[in-house]
This record gives structure tokens, sequence and C-alpha cells, in this order.
């Protein structure tokens, strides 16, 4: 995967769950970002290492507060 479109996914996936307001599962963050939910899985699983995202409950995501 070129990192362009790498990009793309991570500004689609954290925009979804920035507007949100709520915690989502994987599977609603892949909904409202149309894009892939394995695709979503490994976007999140890299921000969380990052520090970007939180999950306040199992299987739920969130933006880490600022």
């Amino acid at each position: 995967m070129s990192k362009e479109i790498e990009d793309e996914i991570e500004g689609k996936v954290y925009s979804a769950l920035k507007e949100s307001g709520k915690p989502m599962r994987s599977g609603e963050v892949a909904e409202a970002a149309d894009v892939d939910k394995k695709l979503v899985s490994k976007t999140i699983t890299k921000f969380k290492k990052k520090g970007l995202v939180s999950s306040p409950k199992r299987c739920y995501y969130s933006v880490s507060e600022e």
C-alpha cells in the first residue's frame, strides 16, 4: 500500500472517531469512514501505540484527550 493511501485511510479513521464524539466499535468506524474494517483495525492499533486513540471499554475506541 502506498504512503498516500495509508495517510488518507488514517485521516478518514481519525476524523470519523473525532467527529462521532463518542466511543465507537471498529465496524462503526469502518462504516463512518467508508474504509475496510481490517484496515480500520490496523489503523486503530497504530493510533493506540502513538497514544492518539484510547479504549474506554473493550472493543470501543475514541480519540485520546489532548
